[in-house]
């Protein structure tokens, strides 16, 4: 049985994993909540439940192998293709793009489906996906824990969240926490310059 928004919500309370204040998001755009997806999956029943959802919606996809976008993605990706029986790897930027890299290989035709901890804007998503396409795979979806956009990011695949809210970001030109000078925190793994 599926598990239930609140449910889902309390291991992330639990976990500590949703934070409050004033974040840099890897989008480059500003939110007084962060969600810190490391703090949830350190927890392995929690990592194997919330990925379990994302298993089971994909399991009769045909799905060749999962990627997913380092440094956030991997151990939802990892858990996801564990549960599938699938292969892992991930894609690491290199030159500010994804590359892949370590002998990890995509072969034309294969299915993969893609994974990610938290989609804001999607952009790392659709990075990796527009990668597997440019090694001749076929993107099978698109799997993550969180939708921050409340389920207005497209991909154009099959996609699945384990959990859909709507959480207010802004441009930095137009964030209400700068103009009170609140510091803002970058937390995540990706830097921005």
């Amino acid at each position: 049985m599926p598990l239930a928004n609140n449910e889902i919500m309390d291991y992330f309370l639990r976990a500590e994993a949703l934070l409050k204040g004033h974040f840099l998001l890897t989008s480059g755009r500003h939110s007084d909540q962060y969600f810190q997806c490391a703090k949830v999956l350190q927890y392995p029943d929690y990592a194997a439940k919330l990925c379990g959802e994302l298993a089971a919606y994909f399991k009769d996809d045909n799905i060749d192998k999962v990627i997913a976008p380092a440094m956030g993605g991997i151990l939802v990706g990892w858990e996801v293709a564990r549960l599938l029986g699938k292969q892992f790897l991930f894609a690491e930027r290199e030159k500010e793009r994804f590359e892949i890299r370590r002998g990890f290989e995509i072969h034309p035709g294969e299915r993969i489906l893609v994974c990610e901890d938290v989609v804001t804007t999607g952009g790392s998503v659709q990075e990796v996906i527009d990668l597997v396409r440019k090694n001749g795979a076929v993107v099978a979806g698109a799997a993550y824990l969180v939708d921050r956009s409340n389920g207005k990011v497209d991909f154009g695949v099959k996609q699945k969240a384990t959990m859909t809210m709507s959480v207010i970001s802004y441009s930095p030109e137009e964030c209400p926490l700068c103009k009170q000078n609140i510091p803002v925190v970058k937390p995540g793994s990706r830097k921005i310059f």
